[in-house]
């Protein structure tokens, strides 16, 4: 089934002060107009085409549509293991359609699902869904399954029964430059825009710590060349030293989590123009809480042990991130939380002392410089007309980014609260 691609109407955006993704000085009011989808003309005053609609955002700062670049749409947070392991893959990406319906409420127009842990290639389905107009959601960009080795980040098996194991075959646990080289080729012909891979353990999983370090430098060397030499752009599930390190001589283009990474490691990842997408909600956020058999409660053991174990470690390296020069990306992990509280993300950086232009940044422009997709990230004549606009100036109140109330993707608008 195809769809025919309906001509829009034009839009005039005005009485919002706008940050157009890349200023520092971020807050001047400008017109914008927009016709078939993209930014045609920004200024004081922007011409009024015959029938265009005008919108009044007086009051907001409107600035591009936000990106998410680590979520899990598949996976349900209120049961994580049994989303995985009692959900068929048809009934994931049905799941899923709340999730993209959320965070394209929340002004994420575009997202890459970090992967989905399914025997076929649900995402990659559910993004070709959204190009034809079947489903609504954002933009997606996916990494369709996390390549992992035996007993690694990715390996599910150790989560069951030992006699029930064996029926756990998520795809590409793969091991040896052999089995790694034909699971990223598979990925690839899958449909994948990005490859990702366990180059560590992590607080998630029954296994050894986040420091544990799961792949050799030559099964990551032969990982991301393979990948590379297809045109594809890699990312890896890694959180300590030794991993980074491997990670970033293999030539990797994005480290997610990073979070015991070192002061070190984070200037040989600027050294190496490498993207960190830190995802600090999903690991920080709850830290002080773990003492509260209340909350603790319905958490796995293996999980509050890891966090209490290394508490302190994940808050050091959280404020070197912050006085790092290294270029970060907005990503949440939303999935291992609810995907409506992905937001959270902007509080919880800017706690741990990364600036709100910075983290505005991760979300717009730098994020768009990692998926190489200059079109989208800015508000600028020509681009892509991503929108979106909060009441009053999340700037001096971060918080206002749990309160957008216009979404416009592509020229469509999604959401619109009148003030």
């Amino acid at each position: 089934m195809t769809t025919d691609k309906i001509e829009q109407p034009p839009f005039v955006i005005v009485g919002g002060k706008v940050w157009n993704g890349i200023a520092d000085k971020p807050l001047i009011v400008e017109e914008i107009l927009i016709k078939d989808g993209r930014i045609a003309e920004m200024g004081k005053t922007v011409i009024r085409p015959t029938g265009a609609t005008i919108i009044n955002l007086d009051g907001h700062t409107v600035m591009p549509g936000l990106m998410d670049l680590h979520v899990h749409v598949t996976q349900n947070p209120k049961c994580p293991l049994e989303s995985i392991t009692q959900y068929s893959d048809v009934f994931k990406g049905l799941y899923a359609l709340g999730p993209l319906h959320d965070l394209l409420m929340n002004g994420f127009t575009t997202i890459r699902d970090a992967c989905a842990f399914d025997h076929t290639y649900v995402t990659v389905d559910l993004k070709r869904a959204i190009q034809q107009g079947l489903i609504v959601g954002p933009r997606m960009f996916v990494a369709p399954h996390m390549i992992s080795p035996s007993g690694g980040h990715g390996d599910l098996a150790g989560l069951m029964a030992s006699e029930f194991s064996y029926a756990l075959k998520v795809k590409n646990i793969a091991d040896g430059s052999d089995g790694i080289c034909r699971a990223v080729r598979e990925e690839i012909r899958g449909g994948a825009d990005w490859i990702k891979f366990a180059g560590s353990g992590g607080l998630g999983d029954p296994y050894g710590g986040p420091d544990i370090t799961t792949y050799t430098q030559e099964e990551m060397n032969i990982l991301v060349r393979t990948a590379h030499d297809l045109g594809i752009p890699v990312c890896t599930h890694v959180y300590g030293t030794e991993g980074i390190r491997r990670a970033v001589s293999a030539g990797v283009d994005s480290i997610e989590h990073g979070s015991l990474a070192s002061a070190e490691d984070l200037s040989l990842m600027e050294k190496k123009n490498i993207f960190l997408v830190p995802t600090q909600y999903a690991i920080l956020h709850d830290l002080d809480q773990l003492s509260d058999p209340k909350y603790t409660a319905c958490i796995p053991a293996f999980l509050v042990q890891k966090k209490l174990k290394y508490a302190e470690s994940l808050r050091s390296a959280a404020e070197h991130i912050a006085k790092s020069n290294v270029k970060i990306v907005f990503g949440t992990d939303a999935g291992c939380f609810l995907h409506k509280d992905n937001w959270k993300e902007f509080p919880e950086m800017v706690k741990h002392n990364i600036k709100p232009l910075r983290a505005l940044k991760a979300a717009t422009s730098t994020a768009a410089e990692m998926l190489n997709h200059p079109e989208l990230g800015t508000l600028v004549v020509g681009k892509i007309a991503d929108i979106i606009a909060v009441p009053g100036d999340p700037f001096h109140d971060i918080n206002l980014m749990g309160k957008v109330d216009f979404v416009m993707k592509e020229g469509k608008i999604y959401k619109h609260q009148n003030p």
